[in-house]
This record gives structure tokens, C-alpha cells and sequence, in this order.
């Protein structure tokens, strides 16, 4: 039976490296056929993705939405509906921060990151949860952070926005155990992607790649539907970096 597997913010970072992961799982689990439908803002990065997936051998399909626009979100969520009347796994991977001091932080700063992080996240797997709870199957991932449960000093709006995730995680969890839907939170520490722009080698040296947060993802949804991993939270093995 075919998988589908929505990921959004797939063109980049952890995204990209949890479709690339799925499409690879075919090696050794001949019988899983996912269909990856791969979602980013930016057409180029989906399209080269979607090349190394049907490398593997993976089927794909594209659409370029931005999460932070909620006809956008409309869509993506009719494209599932219209095209597939079902829904595998979610994989709520999009998002993006600004960070600085507290007192530095606009509205403009505030409102981009709930807008995706928040609003974009919520209203997708509200659309989708009901679909996943219709068919009494499904798995969603939250990516999280670490930053959902530890406060950054430079980084008040990106922590109130994974804080707010989850509460919708546990929110979300309640309505899940009625109907056989798993919920997994995924929380990684400092990875190194497009997000923290230029880094210096000694601190690249400190933090984990995306593919080290994505093999445990496609793991825990190849375990048996019966169990569920709850929760993934993933460190560099020196811990949290430090902030002045």
C-alpha cells in the first residue's frame, strides 16, 4: 500500500534530509511505497529534492506554498484531499525565527515567525488531523525544539512560537488516542541549517547535520502502528550551545 507523506519545509535543511530519509527506507523495506508530497516555498529547492527522492525510487509530488499565507494553506490541504482522500503521515517541519535581544524584536519580527510557526502549523493540522481521524490511521510529526521547553535569551519570539507548538502537540494528542492517530514531538538541539546563516567552522563543529534528526523520524514511523514514539528530543552530543 502507497504511504503518503506530506512534509512541509522540504526544499531545505531538516526537511530536505527526512524526504531524502524516506525515499532511502525503500533499500530495506521493499514493501513501503511512500509518495512523498513535498511542500517549500521555493519551487528550484523543490524540485531538486524531488529528483534525489525518485533517485531513490520514491514517488513525488510538489507544490510550492508558503505556510504563513493561509490560502496557501487551503490549498496544500485540498491538494491532499482532492488528489489522495487520505493522508499518511504529516510531517509539520516548516518554520522560521528571527532572533536578537528582547528589547530589539519588531512587529514585523513577531508576526512572521507565529505566522508560520503558529498559525500556518495549526490550521494545516486541523485540516489534516481530521481527515487522519476519518480514516482512524495517520502519524503526525511536530518539529519542534528544544527551544519548546528551554528558554534562549536572544531568541523570545522563536520560543514563544515552539512553546505555543507544544501546546498544540498535546492538544492535538488528546483527540489522537481515540481515533489510532500517532503524535510524535520532535525536538532537536542546534543543527546546522540555512536558518542560522553564516557559521564559523568551530561552530559547525558544535552543532548535529539534518540527516541526524531525520533518521529517527523515519524510524519511528516504521514502527508498528501499534506503538508510538511520543516524544525525540535530540542533542549535539556537547549540549546546547551557550548564548552570552
Amino acid at each position: 500500500m502507497k504511504h503518503i507523506i506530506l512534509i512541509t519545509g522540504a526544499g531545505k535543511g531538516i526537511g530536505r534530509a527526512i524526504a531524502l530519509e524516506f525515499a532511502r527506507a525503500i533499500r530495506h523495506h521493499p514493501d513501503f511505497e511512500p509518495v512523498l508530497v513535498l511542500s517549500s516555498r521555493t519551487t528550484a529547492d523543490l524540485e531538486s529534492i524531488s529528483l534525489e527522492c525518485r533517485a531513490e525510487g520514491a514517488l513525488t509530488d510538489t507544490i510550492t506554498a508558503d505556510l504563513s499565507d493561509m490560502a496557501d494553506v487551503r490549498q496544500l490541504s485540498a491538494h491532499i484531499a482532492e488528489r489522495y482522500d487520505r493522508i499518511d503521515c504529516l510531517v509539520n517541519n516548516a518554520g522560521v525565527g528571527r532572533f536578537g535581544s528582547l528589547f530589539d524584536m519588531t512587529e514585523a519580527d513577531f508576526d512572521y515567525t507565529m505566522s508560520t510557526n503558529l498559525k500556518g502549523t495549526f490550521f494545516l493540522t486541523q485540516a489534516l488531523f481530521a481527515m487522519m481521524e476519518r480514516q482512524r490511521s495517520g502519524h503526525i510529526f511536530f518539529i519542534t525544539s528544544v527551544a519548546a521547553t528551554k528558554a534562549f535569551k536572544h531568541s523570545a519570539i522563536y520560543c514563544m512560537s515552539k512553546f505555543g507548538q507544544r501546546g498544540l502537540v498535546e492538544t492535538t494528542r488528546l483527540y489522537a488516542r481515540k481515533c489510532n492517530v500517532r503524535i510524535t514531538d520532535v525536538q532537536p538541539g542546534a543543527v546546522h541549517t540555512p536558518m542560522w546563516g553564516e557559521v564559523s567552522d568551530e561552530m559547525q563543529s558544535l552543532m548535529m547535520m539534518p540527516e541526524d534528526i531525520a533518521l529517527p523520524i523515519v524510524q519511528a514511523y516504521l514502527h508498528p502502528a501499534r506503538t508510538v514514539v511520543e516524544e525525540i528530543v535530540l542533542r549535539p552530543t556537547g549540549g546546547d550551545l551557550q548564548e552570552e
